[in-house]
């Protein structure tokens, strides 16, 4: 286990990586021993970080919600990052490329909570009953420390991830609001254009067979430390495509058939 002071100097050292658009080693390659619990605990030492300067906690995302992204992060469960208001963007926006380092796409769903999830048994039913709307959305990842070290070659692991807030640096919000149970979310899908060429298809099934699974299972993992989801938080569910890396100049079109489309400029 890292030490309080250790944890505190990792998120210090992330923190700046973001602010100055400055990519920093991976922690594990400094602390190889380092396990899940110091990861989590460094996220939530950043999250801390950036809630004395005024940031509000908004909500949480899910990751590594497929089998494929949990094998090849040697993990057998999804991660969580933390979702603040500064992360927002909406639907058309332009997005500076150059404020987030290596960034990419992801596409994803939206679940805007109206009542608390809390408790080891949590439903998708539940999940419907607590959301007042469901909305498609795009999760901007951006890695604050390197995913690939250029001095060393070192691949960056999924507690360096985790640490670095589960990837999550920006979302993009849809317009559309979906009620809950309106459709079989698992059939939700999703073509992911880059400059007009489709780069990615989906369905909403790969986030546990239901995205909504998602959301039990951080509802689950928050129960151990009476923590629960509350009313007006944003949950992104977890994508059900490949990440699309972006760069300044690239127009990105989420075409969710009929839930909509939604859009972003990069410069």
């Amino acid at each position: 286990m890292l030490t309080a002071a250790k944890v505190r100097q990792i998120a210090r050292a992330l923190h700046r990586a973001e602010r100055h658009r400055q990519q920093i080693p991976a922690t594990t390659l400094r602390h190889p021993a380092m396990d899940m619990d110091d990861a989590y605990a460094i996220q939530r030492a950043w999250v801390d970080i950036k809630i004395a300067e005024g940031a509000v906690l908004t909500g949480y995302k899910v990751g590594l919600t497929s089998k494929a992204m949990q094998k090849a992060m040697n993990i057998d469960e999804p991660d969580y990052g933390t979702l603040l208001d500064e992360m927002f963007y909406n639907n058309g926006d332009t997005i500076r490329a150059g404020d987030f380092t290596d960034p990419y796409i992801e596409v994803e769903l939206a679940f805007i909570l109206k009542a608390p999830l809390r408790g080891e048994d949590v439903s998708v039913d539940d999940v419907l009953d607590a959301t007042d709307y469901i909305t498609p959305a795009l999760e901007l990842i951006a890695a604050r420390s390197y995913r690939i070290d250029p001095d060393s070659g070192y691949t960056r692991t999924v507690f360096d991830t985790i640490a670095d807030n589960a990837g999550n640096a920006a979302v993009i919000m849809g317009e559309q609001r979906l009620p809950p149970g309106a459709v079989d979310l698992r059939w939700a899908g999703a073509m992911l254009y880059k400059n007009d060429a489709v780069e990615e298809t989906g369905l909403a099934a790969a986030v546990l067979d239901h995205p909504a699974n998602g959301i039990i299972w951080v509802a689950k993992r928050f129960a151990r430390h009476g923590v629960g989801l509350e009313p007006g938080q944003v949950i992104l569910a977890g994508s059900f495509t490949r990440p699309v890396g972006v760069k300044a100049g690239d127009h990105i079109r989420a075409d969710y058939g009929p839930l909509g489309e939604l859009a972003c400029q990069f410069v």
